[in-house]
């Protein structure tokens, strides 16, 4: 496991070939990175599906309405619905959108992210100052890489649990 330094704002993420260590950007996203805590806490991620995984850019995830695999799932709608909270300002930074990185997906409003993120497989410099990026992969990279593909895939990986370092 990683070297983590401040377990409070640590995200573990467990997918099927292992733990995927997430290091949060509070000084960077404060409001982005609350919300994920929260319904991390909640167990709102548990069993989400990764509904959108395209090779080479991003594998999304985090739609708490519409993709828990063990509570009607809908493959059709996943990716369509978000918390019940309101959506989040957007908290653009120089951060980079480099490989590892965590974004928050949104619609067409910047100001619309809700509990929706990706996880980019490349530098994806073109999203630079157009989405929010609230952490980084620390350790696991390789878990995520493995991540089946597919808008949806036909038989989508999904986030088994997601834990607070600070709490596991």
């Amino acid at each position: 496991m990683a070297d983590i330094k401040d377990p409070e704002n640590t995200i573990l993420m467990e997918l099927k070939d292992g733990t995927v260590t997430i290091e949060l950007l509070p000084d960077v996203a404060p409001k982005h990175v609350e919300r994920m805590k929260e319904l991390v806490r909640s167990g709102a991620y548990d069993n989400v599906a990764f509904h959108r995984v395209i090779d080479g850019f991003m594998a999304q995830t985090g739609d708490v309405a519409n993709g828990n695999m063990e509570k009607d799932f809908n493959i059709g709608r996943a990716g369509t619905g978000g918390s019940d909270m309101p959506d989040l300002p957007s908290e653009f930074s120089k951060v980079p959108h480099a490989r590892g990185s965590i974004g928050a997906a949104r619609s067409a409003s910047p100001n619309s992210a809700n509990s929706q993120f990706f996880i980019n497989f490349s530098d994806n410099d073109f999203l630079n100052g157009q989405y929010t990026v609230y952490g980084n992969v620390i350790s696991g990279m390789e878990h995520v890489d493995a991540i089946t593909r597919g808008e949806p895939a036909m038989n989508p990986d999904r986030m088994i649990s997601m834990k607070v370092a600070a709490d596991a």
